[in-house]
């Protein structure tokens, strides 16, 4: 069974269709890069994934669970995070702290344990960030507020804020955009080291196609809403409606 199952899933805007009769699985531990040019839906499909949009037709099953019709903090509860094409994160914040708001679901909701001065639970939490800190090479930022960080850096920082929900599934919204050249081949060193250290399944939207395509172990082409190519990168790469996508009919 596919850790995710998409089956003919619709969503328009205003008679606008965002998205056509998309379907897709993905199985445990692979990495899918979702591609097309802007405005094919690719973030609607992120939005619908994590329960920001609900599709008009079609279902999602995570695990073999409906969550179609479920809220954003009850998926990200099932095991899906996100990062986001632009950072959502608490500027105002330091690291160590955005990074803790990404283990608030696994807090236990007991007022006595403040009470109790129980801090066992509060010390797992804080060793689990500290792992994810050393493996992005945040030691330096981690007092640092946010604001006051490269762009680099608060890249990292999101990716390591959904790490810190220890998901099923990530969603990556293009996570090197923005990045200088040896950022990116930082970024794609870590998101491939991702997989293998943390069993995490990771669907990948992105724009620069060498770097997803070295990333990928498959890859879905979108165009105006709709899927129009499936299969290893260099097949869709060599697919006909794909190039007439990016780059036209001439």
């Amino acid at each position: 069974m596919p850790l995710l199952e998409i089956k003919d899933i619709s969503i328009s805007f205003g008679g606008i269709m965002a998205l056509s009769g998309i379907s897709l699985q993905v199985q445990e531990e692979k990495i899918i890069a979702v591609i097309g040019p802007n405005g094919s839906g690719k973030t609607t499909l992120f939005n619908c994934l994590t329960g920001i949009y609900h599709p008009n037709e079609g279902e999602i099953h995570l695990n073999g669970e409906n969550i179609l019709r479920l809220s954003p903090d009850a998926i990200a509860e099932l095991g899906i995070a996100r990062t986001f094409q632009n950072l959502r994160l608490f500027m105002n914040m330091n690291v160590l702290d955005n990074l803790l708001v990404g283990r608030h679901l696994h807090f236990r909701k007991n007022p006595l344990l403040p009470m109790l001065r129980i801090r066992k639970e509060e010390i797992l939490h804080r060793k689990i960030i500290e792992e994810i800190i050393d493996f992005l090479d945040l030691q330096a930022y981690r007092k640092a507020r946010v604001a006051d960080c490269p762009y680099g850096v608060q890249k990292r920082v999101e990716l390591g804020r959904a790490l810190a929900l220890e998901p099923k599934l990530l969603l990556l919204d293009e996570p090197i955009s923005g990045l200088t050249s040896e950022e990116k081949e930082e970024a794609a060193y870590r998101i491939n080291e991702i997989r293998g250290r943390f069993q995490m399944t990771i669907l990948l939207v992105e724009h620069d196609l060498r770097i997803a395509s070295r990333l990928a172990d498959s890859m879905v082409a979108f165009y105006y809403g709709q899927k129009i190519a499936q299969g290893t990168p260099e097949e869709v790469q060599r697919n006909p409606e794909v190039i007439r996508a990016y780059l036209g009919d001439d």
